[in-house]
């Protein structure tokens, strides 16, 4: 379930990606990721939970995130921003997903999509994120 999972944060990564770069709606984006082999074995529902649940909670995941960032949102590559936005819902809205969990998620999706060094970004905003929320 666990491979299951980060396949299908990996998908909701992209397809966040392509979701703030164009500004298709999610629900048209899905089908293409649905079919698509690389996405064999994956957590369905939990991908079209993140698509459907991160673009309508974006403003308070990003009001979240502002506070910590060192820069406006808008200056964040689109990836970053997309993986940044799939950590910190995990983060803010899924108790049942432990903050550790939603961060290594974040970090191992930054390595295979961000820059060389994003990563590194990603851990430190989600990291003060789940500081925040647990003080």
């Amino acid at each position: 379930m666990s491979g299951s999972r980060h396949i299908a944060r990996r998908g909701a990564a992209q397809a966040l990606y392509q979701w703030l770069v164009t500004g298709q709606p999610p629900g048209e984006i899905e089908p293409s990721f649905i079919s698509d082999d690389e996405m064999s074995g994956f957590d369905v529902d939990y991908f079209r939970h993140l698509i459907k649940n991160i673009p309508a909670y974006q403003d308070s995941i990003e009001e979240e995130l502002a506070e910590i960032l060192d820069r406006p949102l808008s200056k964040l590559d689109p990836v970053e921003r997309a993986i940044l936005l799939i950590g910190a819902y995990e983060v803010l809205f899924r108790p049942d997903v432990p903050n550790k969990v939603a961060i290594h998620e974040a970090i191992e999706v930054a390595h295979t999509f961000g820059a060389e060094e994003s990563y590194r970004y990603v851990n430190g905003v989600l990291d003060r994120l789940s500081v925040k929320q647990t003080a």
